[in-house]
């Protein structure tokens, strides 16, 4: 079996800083043309339409656009359009289709139905000549370079950036445009951190938790996907804020519970909540700025809360590759899985 250190995974992960520090210098002048014509035309309403991890990159980005650019955000689910066609207003509507290959005909068909309603058509793809690509009016390419593990890390890590890019130049917010210019420095210090506690925690578990709030739940659910993906775990991603209304029946002593925290105005009851799971008896493996104990997660501390959850997830892909090698799966290539899912 592969070695964790060496698995294509990893590798990939690896590249993410660098690929995004060429991103955004590449998509500069891209940015700088959709900004124009935003002006000229300002949108009412972000609207996303994605599947599986670029659907949490979607979550993410819908968390930005309100927060940073005040604009308000939906998610559209692709069946909408792919299977119900369904006849809806879409001008002044600045939809995003987020996908890494750009061929799943669900995302393909939701583009040209939403150009057809009236709406303004971003793609952010890795593939610019991918059939998303050329069903939108502007292509925000990710320029991730070629990703040849199934499960998606770098292409994520790419479209969170771009996602980041795309909200400070939208919204004029000049602390967040300085957190984007140090996005690569931020995740190559990410890179470096060892996670590896988490792995002991994780690979006998029947069941997992990973708790996010804010811009932080996508990565919540990003990270909860991988242990899906390619260790064949059930780990659910929940809001810190949705735990105590059902989600808490699940605990039992020992539950391994991942707490993610950005240090923006969810602070506060994220580390509280984290008191409360550690009381109740779970694992809880605390990344937050002010974590404590043996079993919290080491973080670039200081970061922008939108740009701090992507660097946990950069921390954290390692952990995935690890973890599925030792419950006896290849993280490159899970069992059951495809690179492109061709869902209608």
């Amino acid at each position: 079996m592969t070695d964790a250190a060496t698995t294509r995974m990893v590798n990939e992960a690896s590249e993410a800083p660098e690929r995004i520090a060429r991103q955004f210098e590449a998509n500069r002048n891209q940015i700088d043309a959709l900004m124009k014509r935003l002006a000229a035309h300002p949108p009412r309403l972000l609207m996303t339409c994605a599947r599986g991890s670029s659907d949490h990159a979607a979550t993410y980005g819908q968390y930005l656009f309100e927060l940073h650019a005040g604009l308000p955000a939906a998610s559209l689910p692709p069946s909408i359009a792919s299977v119900y066609d369904a006849r809806i207003d879409l001008s002044g509507v600045l939809f995003l289709v987020i996908s890494q290959s750009g061929e799943s005909p669900d995302l393909i068909a939701g583009a040209e139905w939403a150009r057809r309603r009236g709406a303004t058509v971003i793609a952010m793809v890795n593939v610019e000549t991918s059939p998303v690509a050329d069903a939108a009016d502007i292509v925000i390419p990710l320029h991730a370079g070629t990703e040849l593990s199934v499960a998606a890390t770098k292409t994520y890590l790419a479209s969170l950036a771009a996602i980041a890019q795309l909200v400070a130049a939208l919204s004029g917010d000049a602390a967040l445009s300085r957190a984007v210019a140090e996005l690569p420095d931020a995740l190559a210090r990410a890179r470096a951190l060892d996670w590896s506690r988490a792995v002991g925690f994780l690979k006998d578990a029947t069941n997992a938790f990973v708790v996010g709030r804010g811009p932080g739940l996508g990565a919540a659910e990003e990270i909860a996907l991988k242990l899906k993906e390619t260790s064949a775990m059930h780990a659910e991603a929940v809001s810190s804020a949705e735990i105590m209304h059902g989600p808490l029946g699940l605990l039992h002593p020992g539950l391994p519970v991942m707490v993610l925290g950005q240090n923006d105005a969810t602070h506060q009851s994220v580390t509280s909540l984290a008191e409360v799971l550690t009381q109740k008896g779970a694992t809880v493996l605390p990344a937050f700025e002010g974590a404590g104990g043996a079993n919290a997660l080491p973080i670039v501390a200081g970061l922008h809360p939108a740009i701090a959850p992507i660097a946990m997830v950069q921390s954290f892909y390692p952990v995935a590759s690890a973890v599925a090698l030792a419950r006896g799966h290849n993280p490159d290539q899970p069992e059951h899985l495809r690179k492109v899912t061709k869902t209608n």
